[in-house]
């Protein structure tokens, strides 16, 4: 379980998360939603330590992850991986060598710096990319792939990882509507399919209700709603989104989830 204890964390004297506490339980889909600036991106960071807590601290099953440094930290990093809104992806490098960057927490540091990547580790990328129908773009370079491509990518990588939770920072904030199912549709799989904890920011509240189990809602920085979809009425989405929490509408339900299944074993 991911629990979050009095998280705070200013900036030059501004306070982007002010005292936000949650629990988490393992194989969730939250949604954390709100306006830009509310703190959802920092909010997200200080769980993968990007960013470090003011004040506060994160744990996972018990262990105080605002405490790791070193080798423990980066282990960490490896448990929790991320999805950014920019991909991330080294553009000159093809798609596969991107993905097998997911792997660096699995290999020496030697062979990862001479990229003398298994068969296995080659064999798991493999099946990322087909899980999300992009193994035909193996060998492609990375820039010449459209942005919903590369989001799959980038989101095959974190699978690679091993994850126990994936925060998906704004995943598609530069996509079009079809793209956004597709990724949306990707994140939803590896929650239902392999029961890895998904933490999602998103500006669009009829995506997020279609696709999370639960809606945190931050506004300024301070926790204000944290319940089902289906409790986010028009008063508490003005709260959240002023005007614009009036006019979202539902995205009917998402996928029922299946048991957990082993992660990437290639068949």
């Amino acid at each position: 379980m991911l629990i979050i204890e009095g998280l705070t964390r200013r900036y030059n004297g501004r306070i982007a998360v002010d005292d936000v506490c949650l629990e988490v339980p393992r194989g969730s889909f939250v949604g954390v939603i709100g306006r830009s600036g509310a703190g959802k991106s920092t909010l997200l960071r200080m769980v993968n330590r990007l960013a470090d807590p003011s004040a506060g601290r994160v744990l996972w099953d018990g262990r105080d992850v605002t405490r790791l440094r070193g080798r423990e930290l980066r282990d960490w990093r490896g448990r929790c991986a991320m999805v950014f809104q920019g991909f991330n992806l080294s553009g000159r490098l093809d798609v596969l060598t991107n993905v097998l960057m997911g792997r660096l927490n699995h290999v020496s540091t030697p062979r990862a710096l001479l990229r003398l990547w298994s068969a296995e580790d080659r064999a798991i990328a493999l099946s990322a990319l087909e899980r999300f129908d992009i193994a035909e773009l193996a060998s492609q370079r990375a820039e010449s792939l459209s942005g919903g491509q590369q989001q799959r990518v980038a989101i095959a990588r974190a699978l690679v990882q091993e994850p126990d939770i994936i925060l998906a920072d704004e995943p598609i904030a530069s996509l079009d509507p079809r793209n956004t199912r597709i990724v949306m549709d990707a994140l939803a799989r590896i929650n239902r399919d392999f029961g890895i904890t998904v933490l999602c920011n998103l500006h669009a509240l009829d995506i997020a209700r279609g696709y999370c189990d639960r809606l945190v809602g931050l506004s300024a920085g301070r926790l204000v709603f944290d319940g089902p979809p289906g409790e986010l009425d028009a008063e508490a989405a003005r709260k959240l989104y002023g005007l614009e929490g009036g006019a979202a509408g539902g995205a009917g339900p998402r996928p029922e989830r299946a048991s957990p299944a082993p992660l990437l074993l290639p068949n």
